[in-house]
């Protein structure tokens, strides 16, 4: 059983302008080279990736509908 309430969750999704994400990936990148949190801002709400978060690329088919995610998961120390 978790003790996680309603508030303990957030879930946020933007979609951005290709000129965006080309800017956060290169930032990200940056970040995960030199081994420094990546500090980004996704619909108004700040987040920072530790350098020790795990990342993860999941691929999915559905029918004629291709996905690919990039999904970066931490703990909070």
């Amino acid at each position: 059983m978790s003790n996680e309430t309603a508030e303990d969750t957030v879930d946020v999704e933007k979609i951005y302008p290709t000129s965006e994400v080309v800017d956060k990936l290169r930032r990200l990148a940056d970040a995960l080279e030199a081994e420094k949190t990546f500090e980004i801002q996704i619909g108004g709400e700040r987040i920072y990736v530790p350098p020790y978060a795990t990342i993860e690329f999941e691929y999915e088919r559905q029918g004629d509908e291709e996905e690919i995610e990039i999904e970066m998961k931490w703990t909070r120390r």
